[in-house]
């Protein structure tokens, strides 16, 4: 019997071994993803017609390409785009950045009072539901109930908060407010992970304490930094609970200010396949957008 018989007998019963371990996840993911993905696909390759005056019922009838045509031509939509991108340049390297502060603040060797409180404290605005936080920050932006900007009027100095060019920033602040601890417990866990033998060894070269945290320690939870972009940058394009709940205090706020909003707002609309279309091209810029950070980050480490 030749060698590569042998190996592909070995390799039939390795699967054969690990299928009912992989094959539930397999499962899962087909009805919970891709056979949502695909219907989504198909019902943004139609539209609802009406013949004569429009009196008549609507017919569906195949459209190709035409509902990505007309997002692509929706400023609506487009600004959509513009807006979550714009937030996420921002804010997200502003989080992430105090995220990776925090851990190392955490992971320092140095006994501090109060370690385990912070490492709570870091986490709770987290464990906070979306909704209650742009709540509680929306009654901080509001004109008229806001302590802090009552307090700047009595200084003479008036801010609104909820203005065109201030609502960017206040969803940034909540965004960052909510969102870095989670990222912190994240990045401290890949720390904790960094062999003790290795630190000894830094130490032992006169490499400590900060020079040995952006030297030693940022390199080696690069993956753990890589993974907190990448969900911060989906759930930035899946903006949707923060901005809809300040249109409470911020009627200035357009009901299409996020993709998810626009293609709700379609959905409202029964505008069904108009709305899949939206988010066909919001998901396959959101893979595209991780692709490409995977690929960046690859072709570093290789140089």
């Amino acid at each position: 019997m030749s060698s590569v018989t042998i190996g592909r007998r070995r390799r039939l019963r390795e699967l054969r071994r690990a299928a009912p371990f992989v094959l539930p996840f397999v499962l899962l993911f087909i009805v919970v993803y891709l056979i949502p993905t695909g219907y989504s696909i198909a019902q943004s390759l139609f539209k609802e017609q009406r013949s004569g005056l429009g009196l008549g019922g609507a017919q569906t009838v195949f459209a190709g390409f035409g509902n990505y045509l007309r997002a692509f031509q929706d400023s609506a939509f487009i600004g959509s785009l513009g807006r979550v991108a714009f937030i996420g340049v921002i804010q997200v390297p502003v989080m992430l950045g105090l995220a990776l502060f925090f851990a190392l603040l955490l992971d320092s060797r140095v006994t501090t009072p109060g370690r385990r409180f912070f490492r709570i404290a870091y986490f709770l605005p987290y464990g906070l539901p979306g909704v209650i936080a742009a709540l509680v920050w929306s009654f901080l932006y509001a004109p008229t109930l806001s302590p802090v900007t009552r307090l700047l009027s009595s200084v003479g100095v008036h801010v609104s908060f909820v203005s065109d060019a201030a609502l960017p920033f206040s969803i940034m602040n909540i965004l960052t407010w909510a969102w870095t601890g989670y990222n912190t417990i994240l990045i401290f866990a890949a720390l904790q992970a960094i062999p003790e033998e290795t630190m000894e060894a830094a130490a032992l070269d006169g490499c400590s304490g900060w020079k040995a945290a952006l030297l030693i320690k940022v390199p080696l939870v690069r993956p753990a930094l890589l993974l907190t972009l990448v969900f911060s940058i989906i759930g930035t394009f899946q903006l949707y609970n923060e901005p809809v709940t300040m249109k409470a205090v911020a009627p200035n706020l357009e009901s299409t200010y996020t993709p998810m909003m626009a293609a709700l707002r379609a959905l409202s609309a029964n505008d069904f396949n108009y709305a899949a279309a939206q988010s066909v091209v919001l998901g396959a810029l959101i893979c595209v957008l991780s692709v490409l950070v995977f690929r960046f980050s690859a072709k570093r480490v290789d140089e």
